[in-house]
């Protein structure tokens, strides 16, 4: 009889929906965020509750999580656990409850470009605005909020400090709801210990994704392209070596699309490179500018699709992460160059490389030539091999010819003399 009674009071247990963010904001954590309510959505959660620790990040992406949250129809609130320091304060502040760690910060949020400089005026003024908006949607403090992005708003805050306040300061301030230890901390003050906690994890696909996101991992594939494009060229109509590098090429660009670090026109620049290469191989003789210019565009698109730029902007790139980019570009093409070169020979030699290329040849000595070239025996005299009727062959300087009669049949014995040629034979008269 108690049964339907404990299955209607488990089935109005809140939910309560929980994602952590322990990393630098980027376009990966963005991803994560995005997939992260979209997953409390299909969950039908009641709440969301954001575990935090991050130093800052990219100002764009943190302002689209930020946007993120302030649109999302339920509770959202935040558990700073240690740091919430620049793109982390702006995230922080669009939750409509903030709960720090014993010891947690909050703050600092002045733009600095990739070597940890003030960045121009212009991204100040748009952080203090955003800062100070989403401070007033919540009900906080916009003056404050727009001290942790300049001091030069604040009396109290000496030249070149900007705002940070600790768990204690935030509370005074309020910046912040409560202290907690951890996540159950949070739910006890949020009268939530009872509710159904659900824990955010990538999906299989999702952790893949990761995985070819890893910079030795992506070099690996560049060498897998690079290799397979070049063994498919000296060997056209195989498709395998097509086919790896074709694959390969997917497993490269997907992941950094997906995560918005591939640009539409960073892709479109790969696709035009490839192409500039393939017209220099198969349409333009030799080896010039276009073939240079394609190798220049494929090297610089998979440059800027590892990297979060803003059109050709690396204000905000740290130079680490640019130098982890071009040593793994650099790393695959060397490794492409290295894996063709030790293994060209022996898999020319391969018994599946001999059943699929043609290795016969065709010399003179076995009546074989090239078209074009017999200009030089014009005028020179021989003697029909074999009966012309009006083709046939004949025997000029011991050696034979396609040839053809200009005028009626030539029998085997008689004497000829070239008149003129075609593309693939002699036109000879009787004499």
């Amino acid at each position: 009889m108690a049964l339907p009674y404990l299955v209607q009071a488990q089935q109005q247990r809140p939910k309560v929906f929980v994602m952590e963010v322990k990393s630098e904001i980027d376009p990966r954590t963005n991803r994560y965020t995005e997939l992260a309510f979209d997953q409390a959505t299909e969950a039908d959660a009641d709440h969301v509750l954001l575990v935090l620790d991050t130093f800052g990040g990219a100002l764009n992406d943190a302002d689209e999580i930020r946007t993120r949250i302030l649109e999302y129809p339920k509770p959202v609130y935040v558990f700073i656990n240690k740091d919430a320091a620049s793109a982390g304060a702006l995230i922080s502040l669009a939750c409509d409850s903030i709960y720090m760690a014993p010891g947690a910060n909050i703050g600092a949020a002045t733009v600095v470009d990739a070597s940890g400089t003030a960045a121009p005026g212009k991204y100040q003024s748009y952080m203090r605005s955003i800062m100070r908006s989403t401070a007033e949607a919540n009900g906080r403090n916009p003056h404050l909020a727009e001290a942790m992005v300049e001091a030069s708003v604040d009396s109290t805050l000496s030249a070149g400090q900007v705002l940070t306040l600790t768990s204690t300061e935030a509370i005074r301030y309020g910046f912040c709801e409560g202290i907690a230890t951890d996540v159950d901390g949070v739910l006890a003050k949020l009268n939530l210990q009872d509710a159904e906690v659900l824990r955010f994890n990538l999906s299989t696909a999702d952790k893949i994704i990761d995985f070819f996101l890893n910079p030795f991992v992506s070099g690996i594939l560049l060498l897998v392209v690079l290799g397979g494009l070049y063994f498919e060229l000296q060997t056209p109509g195989i498709g395998f070596p097509l086919a790896a590098a074709f694959v390969a090429g997917i497993l490269y660009l997907t992941p950094y699309y997906l995560n918005g670090l591939a640009e539409n026109w960073e892709i479109l620049l790969f696709v035009v490179g490839i192409l500039l290469i393939a017209v220099e191989l198969f349409v333009i003789p030799g080896f010039g500018i276009t073939g240079i210019s394609g190798i220049i565009l494929v090297f610089l698109s998979l440059v800027l699709i590892m990297v979060n730029n803003q059109a050709l902007d690396f204000t905000f790139v740290a130079s680490e992460q640019l130098m982890k980019s071009l040593s793994s570009i650099v790393i695959g093409m060397v490794g492409a160059v290295v894996l063709i070169a030790l293994t060209w020979d022996r898999m020319l030699n391969s018994d599946a490389m001999k059943r699929l290329v043609l290795k016969d040849t065709f010399r003179n000595e076995e009546g074989y030539r090239v078209g074009n070239t017999a200009a030089h025996l014009i005028g020179k005299a021989g003697i029909a091999h074999t009966r012309m009727s009006p083709t046939g062959r004949v025997m000029i300087e011991n050696t034979l010819y396609d040839a053809q009669a200009r005028d009626g049949y030539i029998e085997p014995g008689e004497t000829v003399v070239v008149i003129d040629q075609s593309t693939f034979s002699l036109r000879v008269k009787k004499v």
